[in-house]
């Protein structure tokens, strides 16, 4: 009896051992980590661009004989055209745009009693642009040429009109929206010198008549991504 209980607990050893060589020779499954997700690509300013803009503008232009200062007020708006080229999170670029124009004021003085009046009908800029890039957020100055139609009268007389180049300098923030569309805003302040309307438009020999605006506009534009 002892002996078949013995050989019993020997075989049920025997077994059990030959169970854990077993699953001591199972291989282990390697773990696999999930890959990170994948990462949004960085906003890329670069590229060449059209658009639209829109605004007002204030300032004042001055009348040297008759010392009279002419307040100005008016709306723009017209097309833009540029490129910019992004490295790092510094975004150069050129800007030029041209805007229909309608700034305009009269004054009236003692040696100006009818009213001298300016107007300014078209306005051009021509301008470099630096920013810096919070992804989609490009704030940014410029600074440039500036071109524009001056014109002055008064009452009797023809009055004078005359390009006028001068220089402008501001600065804005541009939001990158959906697809290649941005949006920005912008303030410029414009001077574009003077010009001697005289004897066209007070009988005068000399009378230099100056312009000053500032401006402040909002434009849509739409980069195209050539090259890239």
């Amino acid at each position: 009896m002892i002996k078949t209980i013995a050989a019993g607990c020997f075989a049920i050893a025997a077994l059990v051992t030959a169970q854990c060589a077993a699953a001591a020779d199972l291989s282990v499954a390697p773990l696999y980590k999930a890959p990170p997700p994948a990462m949004a690509p960085a906003y890329n300013w670069s590229g060449f661009y059209l658009g639209v803009n829109g605004g007002g503008g204030w300032g004042h232009s001055y009348w040297d004989t008759s010392s009279d200062r002419v307040g100005l007020s008016g709306g723009l708006v017209g097309g833009t055209a540029g490129y910019n080229w992004q490295i790092g999170s510094a975004v150069l670029g050129l800007e030029g745009d041209i805007d229909w124009a309608n700034l305009k004021g009269t004054n009236s003085s003692t040696l100006c009693p009818a009213g001298c009046s300016t107007s300014d009908t078209w306005l051009s800029t021509v301008r470099g642009r630096a920013g810096y890039a919070f992804g989609s957020v490009l704030p940014y100055v410029t600074g440039g040429l500036a071109l524009g139609d001056i014109r002055a009268a008064t009452p009797g007389f023809p009055g004078a009109s005359n390009t006028s180049a001068g220089w402008t300098a501001g600065g804005g923030i541009e939001f990158g929206l959906t697809g290649n569309w941005s949006a920005k805003a912008e303030y410029l302040y414009v001077d574009l010198g003077r010009f001697n309307c005289g004897v066209s438009c007070n009988g005068l020999p000399t009378d230099n008549v100056s312009m000053h605006d500032n401006v402040v506009r909002a434009g849509v534009n739409y980069r195209f991504d050539l090259g890239r």
